[in-house]
């Protein structure tokens, strides 16, 4: 596998040291190039010098024989712009790390589904640990184009899980009603309060937010 990195910064070089190791391939692109140096020290990786959101430099990146493209710098609009500028290019996938909530509808609204919040998946993590919820061994299963998307039923959703007119390609999963875990038929009647999580292809992630998950004033 060949991972390409947007961003020298500290996530970076610990996920390219866990890839190294694996024996995967890795390039960083940094501008900054006292800190290639800084990396290389510790790094066997490949290194690009330079702004890693200007198409130039992405395409010396090699989209093509690129499996992942990671946008990981400590900047929000960077990682979203080398991120589509990333799609347009051809990488088979891309990455986007935010660090401010307020980016994620506009990541879901531009396609780039994706997206990860690592304040947010921690504090997720953590609340699962006080309550005996193990998240990791669902998150080692969930492979390929397969994605999670979970959304709290209000009263116009209050219907049998067989008359929630769903995408193709996605299954309802689990329902989790007043914190109690349910496995729900075609005929399970939904009540306002439940939270429903569906497994779903990749291509419907973005449909599935905007109709249960909108932004603000929608």
């Amino acid at each position: 596998m060949r991972a390409v990195f947007m961003g020298g910064s500290s996530l970076t070089a610990m996920t390219a040291h866990r890839l190294l190791e694996q024996g995967h391939e890795v390039v960083i692109i940094e501008r900054d190039k006292e800190r290639i140096d800084a990396l290389a020290e510790e790094l066997d990786a490949g290194f690009l010098h330079g702004d890693g959101s200007k198409p130039a430099i992405l395409k010396e990146a090699d989209p093509g024989q690129t499996d992942f493209l990671f946008c990981l710098t400590n900047h929000d609009q960077a990682n979203i712009l080398a991120s589509l500028v990333g799609r347009s290019l051809g990488f088979n996938r891309v990455i986007t790390k935010i660090e401010d909530p307020e980016f994620e509808h506009i990541c879901i609204e531009l396609g780039l589904d994706d997206t990860i919040i690592p304040t947010q998946t921690v504090a997720r993590f953590l609340s699962d640990m006080c309550t005996g919820k193990d998240p990791l061994e669902l998150s080692t299963l969930i492979k390929d184009e397969a994605r999670v998307v979970s959304f709290v039923v209000h009263d116009e959703d209050a219907v049998p899980v067989g008359e929630l007119d769903l995408p193709s390609e996605s299954r309802v999963m689990c329902v989790y009603r007043q914190e109690r875990f349910l496995l729900p038929d075609e005929d399970t009647k939904l009540k306002p309060g439940d939270e429903v999580v569906v497994i779903t292809h990749s291509k419907n992630v973005r449909k599935l937010h905007e109709r249960w998950n909108p932004g603000p004033g929608e």
